[in-house]
């Protein structure tokens, strides 16, 4: 049996019927990385013989009648995770020599479900870019063209799962860390609502693993099917044991719908402050054609949504506050002198972002309540509609571009040059609120690059995007394999 492309639903069927055993699973997986991945790139850190162990404890555990939910299932790991023993880097040359000393809560949840942890996957530099590649590790190429990006932060992730390297994958999502590279490698991946799994251990070295709620960022799933989406954030998903979880227990509300001609779902396509790629909107088109075929209700405008102009601008300055915390006081002071000298009236993505690097307690107070407002927009949005279907980068993967400054790149949309980080907006779209959003494969550029959609469901009913992402994945299909 071939388990490479077999979705993790698959396998623990053919592993309950005596089809398959995790060590030739294991096996098989491991010999696939070590045929392919040194055109990839996505394995940074192999842990084989671990898997080789882990895999022979799974298999005699189901021999004594044991059926944990990922039971001798291979996968994967963003490097970003600690697990005790191995090197956690975020990539920074600094940071080489740090060995975590306890696993993070999502590989404590992974190993506790009975999965077999292949290794760990490559990342950019402290997670902050669409592209994964650092001096440690060196460049995840995308498996469709190695001659492009895999998507960033979690682009080791997405490579491994479309280059058949394990099963599953877990990654974060600041500013479309999980979406994009689903979306560049033609994968699935869901952003969970803010807060919903918890993130203690996935931390920039040397910082201690403490169960901090962090601001915009989560951790969330990665897979080839939506079915796998919703097996691994079942595993994921919960409140901290060492905070919420003395207190609470996670009951996420059931899917709104089962069917497609239920689902009332809003189409945005176009954002003001970038264009959408001609690539891009076919994807967006063709599934909002196919929940039209099927009796969906599908609208392309609403009063009832949040400007996303006010919601971009937003999401830059809070995004940017947490990044630049720690900056040195000789930078952050040149920073704000540099925000001082802004006009008032530049009202551009980039001075947001800047004004964001220093932005002050009392401003942070007052933006977060903008979010507040726009949170309590949503709310009333989804009182209309299910699901909304939108972009998630304006393009498809692009090539490899690692030269000069991050602030000094450009996202080429059909001809057309841009600011690098401008593209980001439509990560902001769910974050910014904290709202879930599954990235789901939607066909083909002319190039035959993958392209992706998110889905965008209400705060803390996550089931209802992964719903429609599954009946979608019936009607349009789903993964292939590069």
């Amino acid at each position: 049996m071939n388990g490479n492309y077999r979705s993790a639903e698959e396998l623990s069927v053919a592993m309950r019927a005596g089809e398959v055993s995790s060590v030739e699973l294991t096996d098989e997986a491991i010999a696939r990385i070590e045929r392919d991945d040194t055109a990839i790139n996505a394995i940074c850190v192999r842990t084989f013989d671990r898997a080789r162990a882990a895999a022979r404890r799974a298999d005699r555990a189901r021999a004594w009648g044991e059926d944990r939910p990922l039971l001798g299932i291979p996968v994967t790991v963003k490097e970003s995770y600690d697990i005790a023993g191995l090197p956690t880097t975020w990539g920074m040359p600094s940071q080489r020599d740090h060995v975590a000393a306890e696993d993070a809560v999502q590989v404590s949840r992974l190993e506790a479900a009975g999965a077999v942890l292949l290794g760990k996957t490559n990342v950019p530099l402290m997670l902050r870019d669409i592209q994964s590649f650092n001096e440690i590790y060196g460049t995840t190429s995308n498996p469709w063209d190695h001659g492009r990006t895999a998507g960033g932060s979690s682009g080791g992730s997405a490579a491994a799962l479309a280059a058949g390297f394990g099963a599953l994958s877990i990654g974060s999502d600041l500013a479309g860390s999980l979406r994009t590279p689903a979306h560049f490698c033609g994968i699935y991946a869901h952003k969970p609502t803010l807060g919903l799994a918890p993130t203690r251990g996935m931390v920039a070295p040397p910082a201690p693993a403490l169960p901090i709620d962090l601001d915009l960022a989560v951790v969330g799933p990665m897979a080839r099917t939506a079915g796998d989406l919703t097996l691994l954030l079942d595993v994921m998903a919960g409140p901290d044991p060492l905070t919420h979880g003395v207190a609470y227990e996670v009951a996420l509300p059931p899917s709104r719908h089962e069917r497609l001609a239920d689902f009332r779902v809003l189409i945005v396509e176009d954002h003001p402050l970038i264009p959408t790629g001609s690539a891009v909107r076919a994807g967006v088109h063709r599934v909002a054609d196919a929940l039209g075929d099927e009796g969906a209700r599908v609208e392309r405008r609403s009063r009832l949504l949040p400007d996303p102009a006010d919601a971009a601008t937003l999401y830059m300055l809070l995004m940017l506050s947490n990044a630049a915390a720690s900056l040195p006081l000789d930078v952050y002071e040149r920073l704000r002198t540099d925000a001082a000298a802004l006009s008032a009236e530049d009202r551009s993505l980039d001075a947001a972002r800047l004004r964001g690097m220093v932005l002050g307690h009392r401003d942070w107070v007052e933006a977060n309540h903008r979010r507040e407002l726009h949170r309590h927009g949503w709310r009333q949005l989804f009182t209309e509609f299910d699901v909304v279907v939108c972009p998630i980068t304006p393009t498809p993967a692009f090539p490899h571009d690692h030269h000069g400054g991050l602030e000094d790149r450009r996202i080429d949309i059909d001809g057309v040059g841009y600011p690098y980080f401008d593209q980001l907006v439509w990560a902001g779209v769910a974050t910014m609120p904290g709202l879930p959003a599954t990235a789901i494969p939607a066909g083909r550029s002319p190039e035959g690059l993958p392209v992706g959609v998110q889905l965008i469901g209400p705060m803390f009913e996550d089931r209802t995007p992964l719903r429609l992402a599954e009946l979608l994945e019936r009607k349009i299909g789903g993964f292939r394999a590069p």
